[in-house]
């Protein structure tokens, strides 16, 4: 697919062969940039007391990989060509990433996280600061508050992103159902995943796939693409196909992630490697392995999962059972096959050429990283 030419050229200057590359990350974190400032005069007016919490709005709208946006972006592109002027479509897309913000920021708070992006999670930052103020009453208590009216002030700003997208009426009415899924089935997944691990639920292939798709799939590939093709006004028939290449894709992303959260380099991740395991999360990795390594394997597998005292030596055994069990060649397996699915589904559709092209590059993107 490399080197097809859209039919009007390539206006905005992304190339769909990089559909996530510097220049479109640098578009998306300007659109960023230029919200957030508008955004001065209310947090200005509150005489600095809010610049703890405005900085941190910051910090986790800056960086990452701009998958969200990505999507969006690329399947405004799939169903209209690339606009002229990409910047109303950039706002909604960058809008996707402060919502994907305060989904890590809660996230953390549920799983304990003390590293987001290899500095310290918002509820162990706001605490820290706490402690060294030498402010009243309990420095952790203080931390989780502000990191949830974090979070909440982020997901309210992602709303009001892609409302001032000044796109034409009939473009973000044909978008905005999409838009209010992705905010809703974010917070129902990780409903579905606390829930799940505390009744076991998590543990059941059923169970796990279904928290999968509301926790990953639907917000991270799903939603985002479907967004960008409404904005772009593609019909129902392309709107459903989409919703299936982004719940193939969106389930290969997340056993991506099983993986990187035992095996990634801290150092990429940003995390420590094995907080899923410290955590005690049954993810898919983790259920092939209690599946497939022998009554004893599977028994010390068990032990060591959930345990928040998991050393350097139990990650280094634990690896080591989820290797010889099979269950990592299982787990890459599984991604192989999700991500065909994906890829098929999408040369099913009539797709401009550069957007399906910035897609198929997504999907191995998606699941060939390293973070």
């Amino acid at each position: 697919m490399r080197g097809v030419v859209p039919p009007r050229g390539r206006a905005s200057g992304f190339d769909p062969a990089d559909p996530a590359g510097a220049d479109f990350r640098s578009a998306v974190d300007r659109r960023l940039t230029d919200f957030l400032d508008a955004q001065h005069d209310l947090f200005g007016g509150l005489g600095g007391r809010l610049s703890l919490v405005a900085g941190q709005v910051r910090q986790f709208a800056a960086g990452g990989k701009r998958v969200r946006p990505a999507f969006c972006y690329w399947g405004y592109v799939a169903a209209a060509g690339q606009p002229d002027d990409p910047a109303a479509v950039l706002t909604v897309a960058a809008s996707l990433d402060l919502l994907h913000a305060a989904a890590l920021v809660h996230d953390d708070i549920i799983d304990g996280s003390d590293y987001r992006r290899g500095a310290p999670a918002a509820h162990r930052f706001f605490a820290g600061t706490h402690a060294e103020r030498g402010w009243s009453g309990p420095s952790d208590a203080f931390g989780v508050k502000a990191a949830i009216l974090l979070g909440d002030l982020l997901v309210a700003g992602s709303v009001a992103m892609a409302e001032r997208s000044q796109l034409g009426g009939q473009r973000l009415r044909r978008a905005r159902p999409f838009l209010d899924a992705a905010r809703i089935e974010v917070a129902a997944g990780q409903c579905l995943d606390l829930f799940g691990q505390v009744t076991g639920g998590a543990g059941n292939p059923d169970e796990a796939a279904l928290i999968t798709e509301y926790k990953t799939s639907k917000y991270t590939v799903t939603r985002p693409v479907q967004i960008g093709a409404a904005l772009g006004l593609a019909d129902d028939h392309k709107l459903t196909r989409l919703a299936r290449f982004g719940s193939h894709l969106g389930h290969a992303y997340q056993w991506r992630d099983d993986l990187l959260g035992v095996f990634g380099d801290p150092a990429l991740t940003g995390k420590p490697a094995g907080d899923d395991l410290r955590e005690g999360k049954r993810t898919t990795l983790v259920a092939h392995g209690l599946r497939r390594a022998g009554e004893a394997g599977a028994r010390r597998l068990a032990e060591l999962l959930g345990d928040p005292a998991l050393d350097d030596a139990g990650l280094a055994e634990a690896r080591a059972i989820l290797v010889s069990s099979g269950a990592v060649a299982a787990t890459e397996r599984d991604i192989g096959e999700e991500a065909t699915r994906a890829l098929r589904l999408l040369n099913t559709l009539d797709l401009e050429p550069s957007g399906r092209e910035a897609l198929v590059a997504l999907t191995h993107l998606a699941v060939e990283r390293t973070a």
